[in-house]
């Protein structure tokens, strides 16, 4: 399986836990990643042609990113804009995507409880994730339950270095959920 992971982090060098993620998926065979970043520079411009055939290569397209005001990071949405385009992903011939999956792997601020209908931020994650999970049926690709670790400003390192070996064998895994209405997957790393 190839697997193409898109990081989009306004500053990867500062993170702890989304650069632990990036730099223990890149040294995985058969794991491509992308600062996007790095990659479309400030002004956030990509080559849509060098984006769309990366999308063709890979299987599994993993969008990385923390939660950013209730979505991603603007870098992932000029991403997108610019790259899954009519005709290549969706509209008439537009069905490069097709047959592929499309996973998230997401960091919070805040802890799981703060992110239920009776929480803090008054609706679940995968309430929040809902935009992504239309996308991939836009597009025509299948949706893979999200992997998402809370709390990853915390200070206890070991339970955020705990999260990169499960990351690692999400990312990594055949079959990772079959539905993705199942329990997000970072309840497996704790809270």
């Amino acid at each position: 399986m190839n697997t193409l992971v898109l990081t989009a982090h306004p500053n990867l060098a500062s993170s702890s836990v989304n650069r632990m993620w990036f730099n223990a998926l890149s040294t995985v065979e058969g794991v491509t990643t992308r600062d996007l970043m790095a990659v479309g520079g400030p002004e956030m411009q990509f080559d849509p042609a060098v984006e769309q055939a990366l999308l063709r290569q890979a299987d599994r397209v993993v969008l990385q990113f923390p939660f950013y005001w209730y979505s991603s990071p603007p870098v992932l949405k000029a991403w997108l804009d610019q790259v899954l385009l009519a005709g290549f992903a969706y509209g008439p011939g537009g069905t490069q995507l097709h047959g592929k999956e499309l996973m998230l792997v997401v960091s919070t601020g805040g802890p799981a409880e703060s992110y239920q209908s009776e929480g803090f931020n008054s609706f679940s994650m995968l309430e929040f994730l809902a935009p992504f999970q239309q996308t991939a049926l836009m597009v025509g690709m299948t949706y893979l339950p999200p992997f998402v670790l809370h709390s990853a400003m915390s200070r206890d390192r070991t339970r955020l270095n705990a999260s990169e070996p499960v990351l690692v064998k999400y990312v990594t895994n055949p079959r990772p959920g079959q539905s993705a209405k199942t329990t997000v997957a970072s309840l497996a790393v704790g809270r």
